[in-house]
């Protein structure tokens, strides 16, 4: 499979008609992974259409090959690339990472002062953010806003969450932030996992056992990194 068989794009209005196919799409890819999403409706992903605030992917035979879509916290200062989901036949072949750098290409020309923020139990994901210039981050360095956390309620890491103060869980925390330069260890990081057979594993285990302080920064990540080669 060739990138270039795909179209990834600005959604428009008139691609309402795939939204109920995208949300299905969502959550069975959150079953198929054990872990929780915060749930939209057809209509939801319909209305970031209308926004122009999602991006979409097409198969050049007109096929939906996959989807994500902008939010926005605190006031604009912070910005989520959100519900990135790709087909199942088209896995595994660059589109997420193309539909990535789409998305965060729109949210910097719509919101070019604000920080570009994510939570990611996935490898890949944390890959790619990385390659885009995002960090690994501490859960205090991101929004606060209470809206956005209402979302993990329909994780089933969220009683872990509530456990650990919304300090730390399984999700590990990215950030943009547009006044920074993009930092070399950001990019050690994820590949070195992605290196190592059975480190993420390991990087997981360790980091549900690990209460890191808040404001402690990239520190506490890198003392976490620091630890997997022990």
């Amino acid at each position: 499979m060739n990138i270039n068989e795909f179209i990834v794009q600005v959604a428009i209005a008139e691609h309402y008609v795939f939204a109920e196919e995208i949300v299905t799409e969502m959550a069975e890819s959150a079953k198929a992974r054990g872990t929780g999403i915060a749930k939209r409706s057809p209509e939801y992903i319909a209305s970031k259409m209308k926004e122009g605030k999602s991006v979409i992917a097409f198969h050049k035979d007109g096929s939906w090959a996959g989807f994500c879509y902008i939010e926005t916290w605190s006031h604009g200062q912070f910005v989520a690339n959100s519900g990135l989901i790709v087909s199942p036949k088209y896995r595994k072949g660059g589109l997420a990472h193309a539909i990535k750098q789409e998305i965060f290409n729109l949210s910097r020309a719509l919101y070019p002062k604000a920080k570009i923020f994510g939570l990611t139990t996935g490898l890949a994901v944390m890959k790619i953010n990385s390659d885009l210039g995002y960090e690994p981050v501490t859960y205090s360095e991101l929004t606060q806003d209470e809206d956005f956390w209402k979302g993990c309620q329909s994780c089933v890491n969220f009683e872990i969450l509530k456990m650990k103060d919304r300090k730390n869980c399984m999700c590990t925390a990215m950030l943009y932030d547009p006044a920074e330069k993009k930092h070399e260890a950001a990019k050690i990081f994820a590949e070195e996992l992605q290196k190592k057979p059975g480190l993420y594993e390991r990087f997981m285990r360790i980091k549900s056992r690990l209460v890191i302080k808040p404001k402690s920064g990239l520190k506490s990540v890198l003392l976490l990194f620091t630890l997997l080669f022990k």
